[in-house]
Formats: C-alpha cells, sequence, structure tokens
C-alpha cells in the first residue's frame, strides 16, 4: 500500500481513535499525514486569497475610494470572513491605493524627482500634444497580471500598452518605446507619482525625447480621469464579462483587449 492510499484511510473526524494510533495501526508515519494537511491549507488559502482578490477588483473599480476598512466591511457583509490587515495585504499586492486624499497616497521611489502637473487650465486640441499612463491590475482564472497603457488625451486612442507579473519599471518603458516608434512623441506627457513613472529610466527617456514631464498631484486621481474611465470600462465591459485564463495566444487570452 503506498502512502497516498496510507494516507487516504485516516479519519481525523472518528473521535474513538486519534489520529496518531490510526497512524501506528496502518503503520504510516505522523508527519507525512500533517504534512499533507498543511499542503491542503496552503492550497485553500490560495485559492481563497484569489477569490477575495477578484472581489476587491470590482469593489475598488466601482468605488476607489474606498480604503481598507471600508473594503473590509463590505466583503463581509457579502458574508467573507476577513480582517483588515488581510485586505490591506491584498490591496498592497494588487497594487491598490484610495484615490481617497490623505498622507502616503503616492507611492514614491527615494530620491525620485516629482515634477509639477502641466495640464490644468490647458486645451488639449490635436493628437501628440498631451499622452499619460496608468497602471491597473488585470484578474486572470487562476492569478493575476498588471497592465500599462500609454494613451492620446485627444484622441482617447490606446497608443501602446503591456503586461506583466510584476510592476516594475521594465514593461512600462517597453510600452513608452513602442508607442514612440509608432506614433512619434508628444509635447507633454502626463503620469501619477509612482514609482515606475518617476525612475531615472522612464523620466530619462521621456528627457531624451524632448518631452516635457508632468505629475498628477498625490491623491488627484481626476488629473489623469481619461486612463481611469477605461480602466473602468475595460474591467466592466471586457474582463468581469469574460473568464481569461492566461496572458498567452491560447485559449481565451487578454492579448486583443483594445
Amino acid at each position: 500500500m503506498t502512502v497516498d492510499q496510507k494516507r487516504a484511510l485516516i479519519e481525523p473526524e472518528f473521535s474513538q481513535i486519534s489520529v496518531k494510533r490510526q497512524c501506528e495501526l496502518i503503520e504510516l508515519n505522523r508527519s507525512s499525514w500533517y504534512q499533507l494537511k498543511t499542503i491542503q491549507s496552503h492550497s485553500e488559502r490560495i485559492d481563497q486569497n484569489l477569490t477575495l482578490k477578484r472581489q476587491i477588483d470590482e469593489l475598488y473599480t466601482a468605488r476607489p475610494f474606498f480604503g481598507s476598512r471600508q473594503m473590509r466591511d463590505t466583503l463581509r457583509r457579502k458574508g467573507m470572513r476577513i480582517n483588515r490587515k488581510r485586505v490591506q495585504r491584498l490591496m498592497r499586492l494588487m497594487g491598490l491605493v484610495s484615490v481617497a486624499p490623505k498622507p502616503g497616497t503616492s507611492k514614491r521611489g527615494i530620491g525620485h524627482k516629482i515634477y509639477p502637473y502641466l495640464l490644468r487650465k490647458l486645451a488639449v486640441a490635436r493628437p501628440n500634444q498631451v499622452w499619460c499612463t496608468d497602471i491597473t491590475y488585470i484578474r486572470l482564472a487562476q492569478g493575476f497580471v498588471y497592465l500599462v497603457a500609454v494613451m492620446d488625451w485627444h484622441s482617447r486612442k490606446v497608443l501602446s500598452w503591456e503586461l506583466s507579473a510584476t510592476m516594475d519599471e521594465s514593461f512600462c518603458l517597453s510600452a513608452l518605446e513602442r508607442a514612440f516608434r509608432l506614433f512619434g512623441k508628444p509635447e507633454i506627457f502626463n503620469t501619477d507619482q509612482g514609482a515606475q513613472f518617476t525612475s531615472k529610466a522612464f523620466t530619462g527617456l521621456l528627457i531624451a525625447q524632448g518631452v516635457k514631464i508632468s505629475m498628477d498631484g498625490k491623491g488627484r486621481w481626476a488629473d489623469n480621469v481619461f486612463v481611469e474611465r477605461l480602466w473602468r470600462s475595460l474591467k466592466y465591459e471586457e474582463i468581469y464579462l469574460k473568464e481569461y485564463s492566461s496572458r498567452s495566444l491560447h485559449g481565451k487570452n487578454i492579448s486583443f483587449l483594445f
């Protein structure tokens, strides 16, 4: 009899014989039984986290002003057992921050230069006058990825986009370089104050192209409202209606979103 077959014989709910004694009777090392329970518990927690991430993603898209407390309370009303610390950890992992003004809303990179917002009262009248960019969380059937898009403010056209499993600067740079290759360059490029966009590599590429850099004020999501509207439309009209299985080009995929 294999170890797996012996494990299947253990009945932890059987009160008359302890798990220890059951293992002795079938000559099963007790540690192997507890190892299996640990693996099962870890797998269940991963599944629970994916379910919670989906719920948090939908709530955040509908109510981006929700912080961890409001998110926790809403999830509890839906019947989920969750505390604030777990909500905070999942929101950090997903890169979600409440747009409500408060200290530390924008996660700046240490030593990164912050540029002023240049678009206030500016009449955007032609393509390639102003471009903007942002990052959002995209859920998949078995996980999640991050999506960055570069958009033209005048036409609302998505000029380029990239996917990544992590929120580093490399996929943001790739999207920007592709937009330059395909559409030239803008006069002004607007971003938030996230570390990916304030990095020397990202701002250096803009400066090398002679592009003026504009950055949103802290907690002012409306400064980049057109990208925020894009994310809302994308999620409600596409992501939430379909179950995307992966980033790749087989089966249902997310390579044709734009």
